[in-house]
């Protein structure tokens, strides 16, 4: 169960849960529930169901809408020998249907409410009902899948009284036939992009959480002739979206080279922004994982990002990029105890690979190769499926 599925896809959950769907097909007899528009009914060997939120609930608060698109997929769980739900979106479809039918719940923790506390910017009351649908379903699942040890910590800490045995650890993976470089002079050329000159590519939600303010500020200590690609989503809130279009705004009066694009790029076009950025920036101040590094450094891109969460995990300092280190409160908000000198450290640490071209090269091809030797897909379904086994009645594991 998911929100997300192609091909209504806005974040890295939606990513993982349609790659390692594609995957899993091939092991078990998967039926994939997910949110919104009707799709088609076979997605590489998975039935495809999706639900939209009961007409009653139209004018509701957004949490409550997602709790009645839960109740709605209810009804298709019955059979199954096990439920997997993916976020808080699906979480009470999986709790709840494990109660009804009798059968294991496993979830995937791909970000955390207490570790989102702006999301009552745009939820209101309904950040209260997310965070107590979450703390329900986190403390009765059989197993927990964390995509990484720094979410799995993350989990201990904001959840004391899960079982830490029942906390395992899957990485997110990539698709290196899928991703891989291709730098296109031409086609970045077509989306407003310098092929010539320096590049630093941001690609993500406009939300707090990625940190888009400390990069736009980092951006105007940048050497004059970096450009500065961002591709943005939609930002959660209009107070959010005011304050990035202020920062974007002042930046272009005081340099040129500032690419905005705001809309979802088809991968094909992504592939390209990414293969021919001297450097992908990613400045969250919370990230499970960051599955967008993996889409970077499978395209050969040099990565510097913050060293929080999940990210280290992924980027090897030094050798496929640079960790900028990142003190931060420990409120959930995740705010850093000094912004400016988190400002200063990630610009410093931009300026380092994009300045030195043949580093940055050299950062990417070992990105590509770490990808593909440590996040594979296909290791990712073996290990999701050990998680499977290892909750499941032996006389009822078909897996």
């Amino acid at each position: 169960m998911s929100k997300e599925f192609p091909p209504e896809i806005y974040g890295g959950a939606g990513v993982h849960v349609a790659e390692l769907s594609r995957v899993l097909a091939e092991y078990v007899d998967l039926h994939v529930h997910c949110f919104g528009v009707p799709r088609a009914a076979d997605y590489h060997g998975a039935s495809v169901r999706a639900y939209g939120v009961p007409a009653e609930l139209d004018a509701s608060n957004p949490a409550v809408q997602t709790l009645g698109t839960d109740l709605e997929i209810l009804q298709g769980l019955e059979g199954a020998d096990l439920v997997h739900s993916h976020t808080w979106y699906a979480n009470m479809a999986g709790h709840l249907g494990s109660l009804l039918y009798g059968i294991p719940h496993v979830l995937s923790a791909h970000s955390l409410e207490p570790l989102r506390p702006w999301k009552a910017e745009q939820l209101g009351g309904g950040y209260a009902l997310s965070s107590w649908v979450e703390k329900t379903a986190y403390d009765a699942a059989a197993a927990i899948i964390a995509v990484s040890e720094g979410m799995r910590q993350d989990i201990l800490r904001s959840y004391p009284e899960v079982d830490p045995a029942k906390v395992r650890v899957v990485h997110n993976g990539i698709d290196v036939e899928l991703w891989h470089p291709d730098a296109d002079p031409a086609g970045i050329a077509a989306l407003g992009i310098d092929p010539e000159r320096p590049s630093v590519a941001f690609v993500g939600r406009n939300t707090r959480q990625k940190g888009l303010p400390y990069l736009l500020r980092a951006a105007a200590l940048l050497p004059p002739e970096v450009q500065l690609i961002l591709c943005l989503g939609a930002a959660d809130t209009p107070e959010l979206a005011a304050e990035t279009a202020a920062l974007i705004e002042e930046l272009r009066a005081r340099r040129s080279g500032i690419v905005v694009i705001e809309r979802m790029l088809p991968r094909d076009e992504l592939i390209k922004v990414l293969s021919s950025a001297t450097v992908f920036a990613c400045p969250s101040i919370y990230e499970p994982l960051g599955i967008v590094n993996l889409e970077a450094m499978a395209c050969g891109t040099a990565v510097v990002a913050s060293a929080t969460g999940g990210i280290p995990e992924v980027v090897d300092h030094g050798v496929t990029g640079l960790l900028v280190p990142i003190d931060q409160v420990t409120d959930g908000t995740g705010i850093p105890l000094d912004p400016e000198a988190f400002v200063r450290d990630f610009a410093a640490a931009l300026t380092e690979v994009v300045t030195d071209p043949d580093r940055a090269q050299a950062m990417g091809e070992a990105g590509r190769r770490r990808a593909t030797e440590h996040f594979s897909w296909g290791s990712i379904a073996k290990s999701t499926l050990e998680v499977y086994r290892s909750v499941l009645p032996a006389a009822a594991s078909r897996v």
